[in-house]
């Protein structure tokens, strides 16, 4: 057991300390405030603190994890080896920084809860992060930091061991569309031929008419094939589907026909399913709660998984949000423009309330690509940057988690580029 000595147990360093020591490396934690019992303890300790009692392992705290709600703390940012950190002590600490400060800053999002101006569409905008500006965007630093922390451990304590983590993947697909000419209605139908006619937008009319005659398969519906293709290369899917009601930012085909729910049960069959709440239901607690009774009642079992795609987390809300109707995980932590880890970490990690100071049992699977951030970025890029990304979370055991839709597979071109990509990603 690695044991903690604290003046005070906060939620704070209890939230921090059980992710990087334990979810990331693997070790039973424990703490105590009594010093006898620390100095009578024989396996691996350090201590935590302002000052070093003795010659334990120190880690010198930079005060971050006794405050409480949010203050705009001023950070200096500087190098350890090939990485970059903030919150840095003094040269009595054993490590250069307060990693449990610094890891606390990113798990719990605490620069969204400081004033920011939102970009054109509400959302944080990715170019205001620390991770952004001091270029560890796409670095898993928090558990980079862990890893190196862990060497200076068993330096320390070398009979100690801890469990060595497996590279691991989850591919998500974000349904929000599930059609793009079928099933829409007979009303809708017409009047999107009325609009592509008077648009010139014959290619647009044309596919329509073959597909809704049953002369050409929907561009969107690449569920046998998607599936197919991944059972070949041995990889799986998670699928996010839209139960919104019709409006200007929910297209999708209605929730009541029998064909969407009969495809939403059926890839049940080939992986874990769960709801992309419309945008709607993103800012309105009953109108989600409306969706996710929606979703139940199609697949008679309660709702596990949820994530959002093309909007923004709207912090702390939503979160508390999928908190109060016992939602176990979220897929929605990433950039929608970029590549890269927003919190820092390639680890599932447990969702903290700065509001409230309270650790939630919502589990959230950070995603580091976003398919809405393809628009952004040539292929050669995506592809390039990915591979790097891929190798520092290998290193450090984590898990490589990516976010598509299904509208990125709409033609065979887009599809095997990114099939093959994908299937590189999920290779070990």
């Amino acid at each position: 057991m690695l044991l903690i000595y604290i003046k005070t147990l906060t939620p704070r360093i209890n939230y921090t300390f059980r992710q990087v020591c334990s979810s990331i490396l693997g070790y039973e934690v424990g703490f105590t405030s009594k010093i006898e019992e620390f100095v009578a303890h024989e396996g691996m300790k350090i201590s935590y603190g302002k000052q070093k009692m003795g010659n334990e392992f120190f880690i010198q705290e930079a005060g971050l994890l006794n405050e409480q709600g949010f203050n705009d703390t001023e950070l200096k940012f500087h190098e350890w080896e090939n990485t970059t950190c903030f919150f840095k002590v003094s040269d009595k600490s054993d490590v250069p920084f307060d990693i449990f400060s610094a890891s606390f800053y990113l798990l719990s999002r605490y620069e969204e809860y400081l004033p920011h101006v939102k970009d054109s569409v509400g959302r944080y905008p990715y170019k205001e992060s620390i991770g952004f500006k001091h270029g560890f965007l796409e670095q898993p630093v928090v558990d980079i930091w862990a890893y190196k922390f862990n060497t200076l451990l068993k330096d320390r304590f070398p009979k100690e061991n801890s469990v060595k983590r497996e590279f691991n993947n989850k591919n998500i697909l974000a349904v929000a569309e599930a059609f793009k000419f079928r099933k829409k209605g007979i009303v809708r139908s017409i009047g999107a031929s009325i609009r592509d006619f008077f648009k010139l937008d014959i290619a647009n009319f044309i596919e329509r008419f073959k597909v809704l005659f049953y002369l050409k398969k929907d561009p969107y519906d690449i569920y046998d094939g998607l599936v197919k293709e991944s059972h070949q290369n041995q990889f799986k899917w998670h699928f996010l589907f839209q139960l919104s009601n019709y409006s200007i930012k929910s297209k999708n085909v209605s929730y009541n026909k029998i064909k969407y729910q009969a495809l939403i049960k059926s890839m049940g069959d080939y992986g874990k399913i769960g709801l992309l709440p419309g945008y709607e239901a993103l800012y309105d607690f009953s109108t989600l709660k409306l969706e996710k009774k929606r979703w139940e009642s199609i697949v008679n079992r309660p709702l596990k998984l949820i994530g959002s795609y093309n909007y923004d987390l709207n912090l702390p809300t939503l979160y508390n949000n999928f908190d109060k109707l016992e939602i176990e995980r979220d897929f929605s932590m990433s950039y929608a423009e970029t590549l890269g880890f927003r919190a820092g970490t390639c680890s599932s990690y447990l969702y903290y309330d700065i509001n409230f100071e309270r650790i939630s049992p919502l589990v959230l699977d950070p995603i580091v690509f976003n398919s809405n951030c393809i628009k952004y970025h040539t292929f050669f890029e995506l592809k390039t940057k990915m591979e790097k990304i891929k190798d520092e979370v290998r290193m450090v055991g984590g898990s490589l988690n990516i976010l598509m839709n299904n509208k990125d597979f709409d033609n065979w071109d887009k599809e095997k580029k990114y099939l093959n990509l994908i299937t590189y990603l999920n290779e070990k």
